[in-house]
């Protein structure tokens, strides 16, 4: 028999809306924006998982978030995310998306799964969340519906109690912690050989490790995270291109200039004026 490729129906089970990663949520404009009560349409569910730092989330009842923390908004459901302590800001990744109502299995776990918005997982999924957002966000339509089955299967094993659901490889735990050190070092000066060096693995045998399992190499991922920082900075502060690109290592400012438009296609100045603009 002679299969033939078929990217029709992709949208089978779920849809990915957006994935993001919010890392360190502390600016005042940063706050209020995340901070608002909001809803999402028919259809569409948002879940949050809390990484790093205290506050609350608010739905209908008020909720202590902690690292590990997830939650399940569903649709119509307002909700609000606050920042408790500015010295521990908040880190999370938010996964929007919407399920097919013709598929009633898909529809009956989401309605089961409503019924208990909040669980504590522990915080040792980023390499999870960060393989559905690389698959998600990618335009090879079969990553992207690796991640959806990936992500329904997560949402199956959540009803059912999470027991069974991990990521026990020794090279998981690596990228894991990894990824830790990385994200919490977003504003520090680290290096390939600093990283390698707190995972007791050689650089190029950790290069390789990184690439296989998230597709880019380390220091690109960490590049990929202070980009992300910056566009946070620039969309919810005033300050000058300088100062982020020194608050987050670059070289200078033309080297932070140069690799910002490298990941997101605009000059700084013109994603500050075009953040300005979506926020008026």
């Amino acid at each position: 028999m002679t299969c033939k490729a078929n990217y029709d129906g992709i949208m089978a089970l779920i849809d990915f809306k957006d994935v993001v990663f919010v890392y360190h949520l502390h600016e005042e404009q940063e706050k209020r924006w995340h901070g608002r009560y909001h809803h999402h349409r028919p259809r569409e569910y948002e879940l949050h998982y809390f990484i790093q730092g205290e506050g609350t989330f608010q739905s209908g009842e008020t909720y202590h978030i902690q690292p590990g923390a997830l939650f399940i908004s569903p649709p119509g459901e307002s909700h609000q995310i606050r920042v408790a302590d500015m010295e521990r800001p908040l880190s999370y990744y938010a996964i929007l998306f919407e399920i097919d109502l013709n598929d009633g299995e898909v529809c009956s776990l989401m309605e089961s799964l409503r019924e208990s918005k909040y669980r504590n997982i522990g915080a040792k999924f980023r390499f999870f969340f960060e393989e559905i957002r690389e698959k998600a966000l990618s335009d090879d339509p079969w990553r992207y519906k690796s991640a959806m089955h990936q992500f329904v299967s997560f949402l199956y094993l959540l009803n059912s109690g999470g027991d069974g659901f991990h990521y026990g490889d020794e090279k998981n735990r690596h990228i894991e912690k990894a990824l830790k050190i990385m994200q919490e070092s977003v504003f520090k000066d680290l290096s390939l050989a600093d990283l390698s060096g707190r995972l007791n693995l050689s650089e190029s045998y950790f290069i390789r490790l990184f690439k296989d399992k998230m597709k880019m190499t380390p220091m690109k991922y960490f590049t990929r995270l202070r980009v992300e920082a910056a566009s946070a900075l620039l969309s919810s502060t005033d300050l000058t291109s300088a100062a982020i690109a020194a608050r987050l290592h670059f070289y200078s400012e033309f080297h932070f200039s140069r690799v910002f438009k490298q990941y997101t296609s605009y000059s700084p100045r013109a994603y500050r004026q075009m953040a300005d603009q979506l926020n008026l």
